[in-house]
């Protein structure tokens, strides 16, 4: 059997593990071992699995995964990420809709904490849904504000994502942080102006939420302001050049622990619960990236991704139509695939063709991760409906469904401009 024809096969029986629910990383390693197995001999896929797993585990910047993923669960637990929905709310809650672009920007801000589209929904959920509830928001409005409003988790700094897409492609940790800030501005305000118009057009959908004094409102901005200063000396340290990726996710994780600790809201039992959340989660993610490691020396004996350059190369779409075929790709296999899973699949396969074109791959980096959370509330699959779903039992999932694609056509237009406007997306890390 040729290469070709082994790596085709192990393609589809990943595929198929995938959409059986097979957990990634297994899947993965499966395919991995099984392909180098049969491509190189039993010695070669042994050693491999022991080396990657070694190298990547003694990995330094893999530090940054659970400090920040530790700095996120604390913020959760200690409710500083809630001081951020009521300070918005506090601002702009009494007007038609603000409860839902409250909801919005305390999103965005929990989503520069945790790093993570999925405990931003559900974070915000619990918070924000029974207050909509409270005042007859519409239900589909609700729910799709928040499982849209979640997916600036993994745009905004410092995302998970962009860490396992730097590992992957060995690039700047740091400077893909900054590519992602004004990308993550832009769909936030698209976001707001999605709201602001369904609110317009259906003004049943977002009832003026209660007025509140001046006293109401300085007050919600104090409880907001500590975790405010932990972003700022984080986002703010990598991007002067005071810090490291690496230092700033200790430095934040040890602000949040002396804030709530100092403050009180933060004791033993909870401390112990966001660790152990902290530790499952990178567990999943460092056990991804050994499969991801494994993988893809396969793709690459198989020579899959030399062929897809050149039929995609033969295609003479040019730069722009090449880079539109690509994440159009993505869009597709984001209604099947979840994120992570795309991101480690594909990239082996579609970086030399970036390369080869001449395509900034941080630019790219902040493309497929803004495609890579469409997916996320993209049916069938959607994973920030299920978990909407999973908060607001009440509401029809195809109600869900639909309160989202307004947010999913804003994100569409976001992509269209980061793709028109490179700088959008470089101008930042080429000022560091």
């Amino acid at each position: 059997m040729s290469p070709i024809v082994v790596g085709t096969v192990g393609f589809g029986l990943l595929l198929a593990m995938l959409l059986m629910r097979i957990p990634v990383a297994f899947a993965m390693f499966a395919v991995g071992f099984g392909g180098i197995w049969v491509l190189n001999g039993l010695q070669a896929a042994t050693g491999l699995l022991s080396s990657e797993t070694f190298a990547l585990a003694s990995n330094s910047e893999l530090i940054v995964v659970p400090l920040f993923i530790l700095m996120g669960n604390v913020a959760s637990v200690t409710g500083m990420s809630r001081r951020l929905y009521e300070a918005a709310y506090a601002t702009i809650g009494q007007i038609r809709g603000g409860l839902a672009a409250a909801t919005v920007i305390g999103c965005g801000g929990f989503a520069a904490l945790s790093g993570s589209s999925v405990a931003s929904a559900l974070t915000m959920g619990r918070t924000a849904l029974s207050e909509m509830d409270r005042f007859n928001y519409s239900p589909r409005l609700s729910t799709g504000v928040v499982a849209a409003g979640g997916t600036l988790g993994i745009l905004i700094p410092p995302s998970t994502g962009f860490v396992i897409y730097a590992i992957l492609t060995e690039q700047s940790i740091g400077r893909l942080f900054m590519a992602g800030i004004l990308p993550g501005v832009l769909l936030l305000t698209a976001f707001l102006l999605t709201v602001t118009v369904l609110c317009t057009l259906y003004p049943e959908m977002g009832p003026k939420g209660p007025p509140t004094s001046m006293t109401e409102k300085g007050r919600a901005f104090l409880g907001a302001i500590p975790i405010l200063v932990v972003i700022f000396i984080t986002i703010g340290g990598i991007y002067t050049g005071y810090f490291s990726p690496n230092e700033a996710a200790g430095i934040g994780a040890a602000l949040v622990i002396t804030i709530g600790a100092v403050g009180g809201t933060l004791t033993l039992r909870s401390f112990w619960e966001a660790a152990q959340s902290s530790i499952v989660t990178t567990a999943s993610v460092i056990l991804i990236l050994i499969a991801a490691h494994l993988i893809n020396p396969f793709i690459a004996l198989s020579h899959l991704p030399a062929e897809v350059s050149h039929l995609l190369v033969s295609l003479d779409l040019g730069v722009y139509g090449t880079l539109i075929l690509i994440l159009s790709i993505y869009l597709v296999l984001g209604c099947f695939l979840e994120g992570l899973a795309m991101l480690v699949l594909t990239l082996p396969i579609f970086l030399p063709v970036i390369f080869d074109l001449g395509i900034d791959p941080i630019w790219f980096g902040v493309l497929v991760v803004l495609t890579l959370e469409m997916g996320l509330i993209s049916p069938p699959v959607g994973i920030n409906v299920f978990i909407v779903k999973s908060v607001a039992r009440q509401v029809p999932l195809i109600d869900i469904f639909r309160g989202v694609i307004p947010f999913w056509i804003a994100m569409l237009l976001t992509l269209i401009i980061l793709v028109a406007i490179p700088q959008l997306s470089l101008w930042l890390p080429g000022m560091m």
